[in-house]
């Protein structure tokens, strides 16, 4: 399944419709558009399907009230269910929100799931094929599962030895490491990738999605072996936005289904997922004395607190801390 816009009619005078043109409009990330409406929904829906119009402070905090007393969800998910809400009446309605009152959630802050290091290896062995060279990219490289699975061939620089992430969080660019036990696989992938793209250029096919206005901009960048996926789809489908048949990348719910059933194989009792090995990646970085501006950098963090928190997770025997019952 695409994870791209499907096109909307300029001329279409629905609410959520004319929301997403202006998100469109201001270049943000799917996923970011995805989330706004889903809290502009879950919003209008709570107060029963009523205009935002007709709304405003006191909807509003009953709403975010609502979030963190009856749900109970994370202080980072009712701020991001905020900033939806206040974009789409400051940006979207011109309507300017000051003065809230509400009570923030106070829900404490997990710490990460880590695997040790032979827990990420025997789920990686328990794994082949594209998702073993995934998970190995996700662990050896701390890529997050979106960025793994979009990589292109072009962002695997074999010359600088390193990978280039493009499409990020917060659409930003990054290098990482490029790990030399990942080259052979890395290059063969690279092959197959080509001969599968040849066998579509044959078929007729052969196109691949590009971000923004790189299509527009570039007309036969689409067909060009650097940007074709490192993991492309089995099969070819349809592109919602324009209708062409083309070869999409690997799908996240597949690798995130296979990494499962290899924990759960392995019986590993942690809360763990694809995100684990990213986890694990800064985790072993620090254990190692990696700087933390060095590791933020490579997770692409754009806050040195967020990677702080991998300070607590290193173990106490690491920082010499031993029991008095051991003493």
């Amino acid at each position: 399944m695409y994870d791209v816009q499907k096109s909307i009619s300029t001329d279409s005078s629905r609410f959520m419709d004319q929301f997403r043109i202006l998100i469109r409009s201001r270049h943000y990330a799917y996923k970011t558009e995805k989330t706004y409406c889903y809290w502009v929904c879950s919003f209008i829906r709570f107060h029963h399907y009523k205009h935002p119009e007709k709304m405003g402070n006191a909807e509003i905090e009953a709403f975010l009230q609502h979030l963190s007393v009856t749900m109970q969800v994370a202080g980072n998910t009712q701020k991001t269910a905020l900033n939806a809400i206040i974009f789409m009446y400051r940006e979207f309605l011109k309507v300017d929100i000051q003065g809230l009152k509400f009570k923030y959630a106070t829900k404490p802050r997990q710490l990460p799931t880590v695997f040790t290091h032979l827990e990420a290896q025997s789920v990686i062995n328990n794994l082949s094929g594209n998702y073993k060279l995934c998970a190995q990219l996700m662990y050896g490289c701390g890529l997050r599962i979106s960025e793994t699975t979009r990589l292109r061939l072009k962002d695997i620089d074999f010359g600088m030895n390193c990978i280039v992430v493009h499409e990020t969080k917060g659409d930003k660019s990054r290098r990482t490491l490029l790990p030399n036990a990942l080259l052979q696989p890395l290059k063969l992938q690279l092959e197959t990738s080509l001969l599968g793209h040849k066998v579509d250029l044959a078929r007729g096919f052969g196109s691949v999605y590009l971000p923004g206005a790189l299509a527009r901009k570039y007309s036969n960048a689409a067909f060009e072996p650097a940007w074709q996926y490192l993991f492309p789809a089995i099969a070819l489908s349809v592109d919602p936005r324009t209708n062409i048949s083309r070869r999409h990348h690997i799908s996240e719910q597949s690798v995130q289904r296979k990494v499962k059933q290899a924990i759960t194989k392995l019986n590993i009792m942690k809360k763990a997922s694809c995100h684990t090995f990213r986890h694990s990646f800064a985790t072993r970085l620090l254990e190692a004395g990696t700087d933390l501006r060095n590791i933020q950098e490579l997770l692409g963090h754009s806050d040195i607190s967020t990677t702080q928190i991998y300070l607590h997770v290193v173990g106490l025997h690491e920082r010499g801390i031993v029991s008095p019952v051991d003493g």
